[in-house]
């Protein structure tokens, strides 16, 4: 089966490309299942129910989210909600919502499981112990097909935990910095990996961000708020080929497409 998993969601004008280009991709390429990572959905950073809206309708099966899911209150209902709208998990017991869902797909089940790494990154619980539980409870379901979206900052916190969980994850796929790695591979027991999926934003951008406010906060230390670019839009993903049997993955394919 074909797993499409897509990089950070940037503002309105990603949700916007991405409802275009979507449905195009998921026919092409015999998507079975289609996950989406959008914790900066939403213009001026966050998720709103508003930006979820928009992710499901272009297509999205499951959002996963990262550090910035909970900086709009107005989400915290859905979240606790809807199955199948993620937060990282091993953030605090008292976050709204969860970060593991279950997905019957008639001819397959699956589960997705989203971390947080701890490396630069706001502090959480420990996202190893975390998948250690969680891969237990899906596999204690019988589900063999398990997607984790490890949201980090640290390439080798990345990769670590990606030959931690080697053949018991059928898949890791790096969020959060919105830059699509070169290195997507099939671990030697079996879980596909990359290290970064990239982001659904604005092409002429520092991360979807307008360069000259990045400048202005990296070169002179301006107390700088940050705006979304605009113009033409990139999409960066990766299929997941996986064998419905035994939960192992065939066959890595990145994507990135321009306007």
């Amino acid at each position: 089966m074909n797993i499409l998993t897509i990089g950070d969601v940037c503002g309105s004008i990603g949700c916007n490309y991405l409802l275009k280009v979507l449905p195009i991709i998921k026919k092409k390429e015999n998507i079975d299942c289609t996950i989406v990572n959008g914790e900066n959905s939403a213009d001026g950073n966050g998720l709103t129910p508003l930006s979820a809206k928009s992710l499901f309708a272009a297509g999205a099966d499951i959002i996963t989210g990262g550090n910035h899911t909970l900086r709009r209150k107005e989400v915290y209902p859905l979240l606790d909600d809807n199955e199948f709208l993620l937060r990282p998990d091993n953030f605090s017991e008292c976050s709204a919502g969860n970060g593991y869902t279950e997905l019957d797909l008639g001819f397959a089940q699956l589960s997705v499981i989203n971390l947080s790494g701890r490396v630069w990154m706001p502090d959480c619980d420990n996202p190893f112990v975390a998948a250690d539980e969680l891969i237990k409870r899906a596999s204690d379901n019988g589900i063999k097909i398990i997607m984790i979206d490890f949201h980090g900052e640290c390439t080798a916190e990345k990769r670590a935990f990606a030959e931690y969980v080697d053949g018991r994850a059928s898949a890791v796929f790096g969020t959060h910095t919105h830059v699509q790695t070169a290195d997507e591979k099939i671990l030697k027991n079996g879980t596909g990996f990359i290290t970064d999926l990239g982001m659904v934003g604005p092409l002429d951008s520092v991360l979807g961000v307008k360069a000259e406010l990045s400048i202005a906060k990296i070169k002179d230390g301006a107390p700088v708020k940050f705006s979304l670019a605009d113009g033409k839009c990139i999409l960066n993903a990766c299929i997941f080929n996986i064998d419905k049997n035994t939960g192992k993955t065939i066959s890595v394919k990145r994507i990135s497409l321009e306007e």
